[in-house]
């Protein structure tokens, strides 16, 4: 019983290792002062985890991706439900995403600079942009798939469109919206860290960025595993509440969508 609940857990725990010892043999190979090997680097996670100052700038990059995300959520699910149902507004707004689409949103972070400053709401805006995309696009999907007897029989029992929109579409959507929430998910933790790396006060980003910049390249790389940890945590986290959620829906794969 015990080794079956541990097998899940194996493939990740031999990728990790497999990555790890083909970083160590890099470092050996290569034996430069920028590429240290894992053994040297891994000793600096405990150290950064056990800093206060670095732990107040892990969790206040937490905090700024958390608000990105959760404004996103609020604007882009409605829009692609929306879209979904109104051709007037996937006419609407099919243009104006199709141009943005492209755009890398780090790009964008020196404008924001100019309008908000360097403070949290520049970087909080890029990560709403950043995440916002794939909200819209994964909404869009899962409205687009409701059946229309659903639809027309709510029509039938006087139910106003807001209402059916609400009532219907949105939990029939919701499979393919936690897909998008996922990749959300992935691309919030990788806006958040480059615009802190271009708007440096605070954060992750910062911190990375403050380690390079004074050679201190086994910080440098013990962030980066710190930072893939944190994504890796999120996304386990989130798979258990979409199993809770939509435990009834087959489990689908998210995939990458947008630009960062």
């Amino acid at each position: 019983m015990a080794l079956r609940g541990f097998l899940p857990a194996l493939p990740p725990l031999l990728a990790f290792a497999g990555i790890l010892a083909i970083w160590e043999l890099l470092s050996l190979y290569f034996g430069l002062d920028g590429l240290p090997p894992p053994s040297v680097a891994l000793l600096q996670v405990p150290v950064i985890l056990t800093d206060p100052q670095s732990l107040f700038d892990i969790v206040d990059s937490l905090r700024r991706m958390a608000i990105g995300i959760v404004l996103a959520l609020v604007f882009a699910i409605p829009v692609g439900l929306w879209m979904g149902r109104s051709r007037f507004a996937a006419a609407f707004f099919n243009p104006l995403l199709s141009v943005i689409y492209p755009v890398p949103k780090a790009a964008l972070m020196p404008i924001i600079m100019l309008w908000l400053g360097v403070g949290d709401a520049s970087k909080i805006l890029v990560i709403f942009l950043g995440v916002t995309l794939p909200l819209i696009y994964h909404s869009y999907q899962g409205s687009r798939a409701v059946e229309e007897k659903l639809l027309w029989s709510a029509a039938a029992m006087g139910m106003q469109p807001p209402a059916r929109l609400a009532r219907i579409v949105l939990p029939a959507a919701l499979p393919e919206i936690l897909v998008g929430c996922r990749t959300a998910l992935v691309l919030g933790l990788i806006t958040m860290v480059t615009s802190e790396m271009i708007a440096r006060q605070t954060g992750i980003g910062n911190l990375v960025f403050q380690s390079l910049e004074m050679g201190i390249y086994d910080t440098v790389y013990a962030m980066i595993v710190i930072i893939g940890a944190l994504g890796f945590i999120l996304d386990v986290l989130f798979e258990r509440l979409r199993g809770w959620l939509v435990g009834w829906a087959e489990p689908a794969q998210s995939i990458i969508v947008g630009s960062t």
